[in-house]
């Protein structure tokens, strides 16, 4: 009887392991997928949203009140209504309305600076009431609308999907998987195998490489059905990348769960890793509108190296060459992490 490599055996169990779990399937395969079509939807072709815009009735001038109001209910795409200062500010308060006007010699505008579409109905109230005053455009203007595939919201978010579900699938269902063998006590009587604990590790990375590459095509492929996501580059290039970041974060997700006994702390750890890079790495919007003073830190994060690297070459057709630094930052991530998980990793 042959004896089989203690490397092949380890991968073909976790391998049928994880096909015997229905709910991780959908979270690995169906989840990612779901959530590109829920913000393709979300952020699809649609006519800008309507502004709402409050009148506050200035006594005892209530005629200018009325008036503003007939005026900009006037231009199309104004929800307007009259109401008391009173009323006005709360239905700003509670985000009812976008904008207050305050009529008078001199129009006041009552709204909330942080709120993007307060800043937006501003100035289309501004806009309107100026032009109903008789202000006239001194230089000619057109618009050119952008649609093409490409340059469309969708376009930018579908790498970044795919990064974050690479990280997600790195992190979690390495580390997560190897705490919970951990638990279950099933790392101990791997121990008395014939296999190393280097094997262990190399058919855990393995596993999650032969996880990530359905997750790419499908992601890739959904947005190009759906949505017209066009891949510039070369999915080669793309397949490389992509197996590159899950290794990177297979490696950290073996550094998280190296010595974890819990699975309480193993979440606690993931999630410490993971938070950062969620809300700087550029998954739904670009990390460039953060502070420059924190962009050396954001721009050393695994994730953010990936996302770069995935937009240059799905969007703008780059060569894996033109993105050497991000794939050797990425590799050495993956890189230092195996070796530092391989030195600590304990079997219980």
């Amino acid at each position: 009887m042959t004896r089989q490599h203690p490397l092949r055996q380890l991968l073909l169990t976790r391998l049928l392991e994880f096909f015997r779990e229905p709910e991780a399937i959908f979270w690995v395969y169906g989840f990612p997928v779901l959530l590109a079509i829920g913000l393709g939807i979300a952020f699809r072709e649609k006519p800008p949203d309507e502004v709402r815009v409050d009148v506050s009735i200035v006594e005892p001038d209530r005629l200018a009140a009325q008036q503003v109001g007939r005026t900009l209910s006037a231009v199309p795409g104004f929800i307007v209504e009259v109401h008391p200062p009173a009323e006005c500010a709360a239905r700003l308060r509670m985000a009812r309305t976008d904008l207050t006007v305050v009529p008078g010699a001199a129009h006041e505008y009552i709204y909330d600076t942080m709120r993007p579409e307060s800043i937006l109905a501003r100035a289309r109230v501004d806009e309107a009431l100026q032009r109903a005053a008789g202000r006239v455009d001194v230089i000619a203007t057109a618009d050119r609308l952008v649609k093409e595939p490409g340059s469309r919201y969708i376009d930018f978010l579908i790498p970044g999907l795919l990064g974050m579900n690479l990280m997600g699938g790195g992190l979690w269902g390495i580390g997560f998987v190897t705490v919970d063998m951990r638990v279950r006590k099933l790392l101990k009587r791997l121990v008395a195998t014939p296999m190393s604990k280097t094997h262990f590790l190399v058919a855990m990375i393995g596993s999650r490489i032969v996880f990530g590459i359905p997750e790419i095509i499908l992601l890739l492929a959904a947005g190009w059905l759906l949505f017209n996501v066009v891949v510039q580059g070369s999915l080669l290039s793309v397949l490389f990348v992509s197996i590159l970041g899950a290794i990177s974060f297979s490696g950290l997700g073996l550094l998280v769960a190296c010595r974890a006994q819990k699975i309480e702390t193993v979440s606690g750890l993931m999630n410490l890793v993971m938070l950062p890079m969620w809300l700087l790495s550029g998954i739904f919007f670009s990390s460039e509108r953060f502070p420059a003073v924190a962009q050396p830190f954001i721009q050393a994060l695994p994730l953010t190296m990936l996302n770069e690297a995935l937009r240059a070459v799905i969007l703008e057709g780059a060569t894996l060459a033109s993105q050497g630094p991000h794939l050797a930052g990425l590799a050495a991530w993956g890189g230092v992490s195996f070796v530092l998980a391989l030195r600590w990793f304990r079997w219980s």
